[in-house]
């Protein structure tokens, strides 16, 4: 059980991590939370959810013998981690000028589970997490069968669902609840972090090779 709540946390805060950064998700979350107010972030994030489940479905079920190649394993971890610090090098540089900006541009009748698939397929770097990082965790919670598997979506899923429903409240209740300050230490941290288990999948991988 404990390995399966760290599973959990750590793809819950990689998650957090990820989703802290710019993209058409954000931005659509914060244009349309100005005018239809909190409840636009979860809204989103459920089409979003939907998106991810289909994907994982596929690759949960459709690369089984890829899964069972050691070097493959030792590619994505690889693969996986330097992608991870490129992202983490990306969140420290971005500090500085990193703020909340409340955009009012769009229209009101944006379906917002829609808008949540479309704006997700609209970031390449959606599909680069999911081919590398993603693709990576798969793997590791695939050893603990079904069971892994959910408890690493779970994570993954509550840090997307805690971060937008955060901007879309601070948005739509006013922006005194969440501060530009609070912004950058919060993309800090996680960068951090990020930086750490960049690291611990790179020895991993190279672990497999020279072991």
């Amino acid at each position: 059980m404990l390995t399966l709540l760290t599973l959990f946390f750590t793809s819950f805060v990689v998650a957090f991590s990820g989703a802290m950064m710019p993209g058409p998700l954000m931005t659509a979350t914060i244009s349309e939370s100005a005018m239809r107010g909190p409840w636009v972030g979860p809204k989103m994030i459920a089409g979003h959810a939907l998106l991810e489940i289909l994907l994982l479905i596929t690759l949960f079920f459709g690369l089984e013998p890829v899964f069972k190649n050691e070097w493959f394993f030792v590619i994505v971890s690889l693969a996986g981690g330097g992608i991870m610090i490129w992202m983490a090098t990306g969140m420290f540089r971005s500090i500085p000028t990193l703020e909340i900006k409340t955009v009012t541009t769009s229209s009101k009748r944006m379906n917002l589970y829609l808008s949540g698939i479309l704006m997700s397929l609209a970031n390449p770097y959606w599909i680069i997490w999911w081919a590398t990082i993603g693709l990576g965790y798969v793997m590791i919670s695939k050893t603990h069968g079904v069971t892994g598997v959910i408890f690493f979506f779970l994570g993954h899923i509550f840090g997307d669902l805690v971060w937008y429903s955060a901007i879309s409240f601070a948005v739509g209740k006013g922006r005194r609840f969440f501060s530009n300050r609070t912004y950058k230490i919060l993309v800090g941290s996680c960068a951090v972090f990020l930086l750490g288990f960049a690291v611990w999948l790179v020895v991993t991988g190279i672990g497999k090779v020279i072991g």
